[in-house]
């Protein structure tokens, strides 16, 4: 049996290593603290990943939005083609039914037992008319019955697409949040003074400035405008206006406010107009960025865009040569 000293040597032993293995003892190996430098890089990358899942977000929710327009189109379709298979079959009952009051006399006997055969006879050809007439109606409910069926058949398949759309709506969702979830967390690390230039970029913020060249043409004017209009508005992803924009969703706005449609994404918009170089930029051009397509900007002149840029920076003026550039178009 153990004495007192010998448990207690034993446990300080013991204790002792714990501590050793759980680095107490002053020689484990702490991570490393990211300098402002390597936070800015990382926050830098999280926004551009996030961004990139956001496009893919608001590529999901157009697809979504049009399978479930067509979902309802096919609905209200279906259910007035119902309407009117309820009235041909209604009809078919009451041909139906007076062939029931005729009785099932052969027409040879009923015209032998007529007192006025000719009066039979112009019966007769009125009702080898009916049952031609009949023939048709019954050929029609048949139709109706079909494109009932694929209406149907179209209306299963479209809501698999939906639903298959809102799955990724969720998984882009998730994806966006992790990132931008990482980004706080990065930066709550830093001092208030360091956190607030690594977590934004660098660009001009004011209201009411002048434009800072001509438009070529007034829709392009227009859409420069509303861009100056929404300087100082806040990014948030996946909105496209009035008050808070995601990039695409800035110049989708824009360009509505000219009077044109452009595509929600930024992969749809680079194609929404001719391709430019980046010498031959003037203002209202989209001005694209990264390998992947994934931000884009309203170009507005003197080598500066509008844009918003992420969850930590309102829409804003900035030198297009602070994003890798891929791309220009000019949408008019």
């Amino acid at each position: 049996m153990l004495g007192g000293s010998t448990v207690r040597t034993a446990a300080t032993i013991a204790l002792a290593g714990a501590a050793t293995a759980a680095g107490l003892d002053g020689t484990g190996q702490a991570a490393p603290r990211l300098t402002p430098e390597q936070v800015k890089a990382r926050v830098d990358k999280l926004y551009q990943e996030a961004e990139t899942a956001t496009e893919k977000y608001n590529a999901a929710r157009e697809k979504a939005d049009a399978a479930e327009k067509r979902l309802r189109d096919l609905g209200d379709e279906a259910a007035r083609r119902q309407q009117r298979l309820n009235s041909a079959r209604d009809a078919l009952g009451s041909i139906a039914a007076a062939q029931y009051r005729d009785g099932g006399i052969a027409p040879v006997a009923r015209l032998m037992l007529s007192d006025a055969p000719q009066q039979y006879l112009d019966k007769a050809v009125f009702a080898e008319r009916e049952r031609a007439r009949q023939a048709a109606a019954v050929a029609e409910v048949r139709r109706q019955l079909r494109e009932i069926r694929q209406l149907r058949g179209d209306a299963r398949m479209e809501l698999a697409s939906l639903r298959s759309q809102q799955e990724e709506l969720r998984r882009q969702k998730k994806t966006i949040t992790a990132k931008l979830k990482e980004a706080r967390r990065l930066l709550s690390q830093l001092p208030p003074e360091q956190r607030a230039a690594a977590g934004g970029e660098g660009g001009t913020v004011r209201q009411h400035v002048a434009p800072a060249a001509e438009a070529p043409n007034s829709r392009a004017a227009a859409a420069v405008a509303y861009a100056y209009s929404k300087l100082g508005s806040p990014y948030v992803w996946g909105a496209s206006g009035p008050h808070a924009f995601d990039c695409s969703g800035l110049t989708q706005a824009a360009y509505r406010a000219a009077g044109i449609a452009l595509p929600r994404t930024t992969y749809a918009q680079i194609n929404a107009g001719r391709r430019v170089s980046r010498s031959e930029l003037r203002p209202g051009d989209l001005v694209f960025f990264y390998s992947g397509i994934s931000h884009v900007g309203l170009y507005v002149g003197n080598g500066r865009m509008i844009h918003a840029p992420n969850p930590s920076a309102p829409v804003r003026l900035a030198p297009i040569d602070q994003m890798p550039f891929a791309g220009a178009t000019r949408v008019v």
